[in-house]
């Protein structure tokens, strides 16, 4: 499965049972991203997007269970840690600042192998730059 989260610059990803950011900009580039292929993630996530713009999103409260070799995965409010050994790529959009938080991105990247192959930044609507790593062993 390929991984995606959204963090800001402490791994932070929600504050208070709530994602602490959200970007339509983001949003649209994921949705890109994944085009033609499955993306997964809970009930929590796509109330994010909506149903005719993306026919591709695949909703169930198991899904990283579910996932298969080369479809997408979108955690928000999820340890992502326990399916580690199931991931190949992570996709991990930062907000380029530090949020308060009280649910981290459990991954740690570089003490597990990861190694960032790409990094790019883009203009989002309610961040001024995000930045799109991409992460294998």
């Amino acid at each position: 499965m390929i991984l995606i989260a959204a963090a800001d610059d402490s791994y932070g990803m929600m504050f208070n049972h709530r994602r602490q950011s959200q970007d339509r900009v983001l949003r649209q580039r994921m949705l890109e991203l994944t085009a033609g292929h499955t993306l997964w993630m809970n009930a929590y996530s796509a109330k994010q997007f909506a149903k005719d713009t993306a026919p591709n999103i695949r909703i169930s409260e198991a899904f990283l269970d579910e996932a298969h070799t080369g479809e997408y995965c979108f955690i928000e409010d999820m340890a992502a840690l326990p399916y580690e050994a199931k991931v190949e790529k992570i996709v991990l959009y930062r907000w380029n600042r530090a949020y308060p938080g009280d649910f981290y991105f459990d991954i740690p990247l570089e003490a597990h192998g990861w190694k960032t192959v790409q990094a790019t930044d883009f203009p989002g609507s309610s961040h001024a730059c995000i930045t799109e790593e991409q992460w294998i062993k």
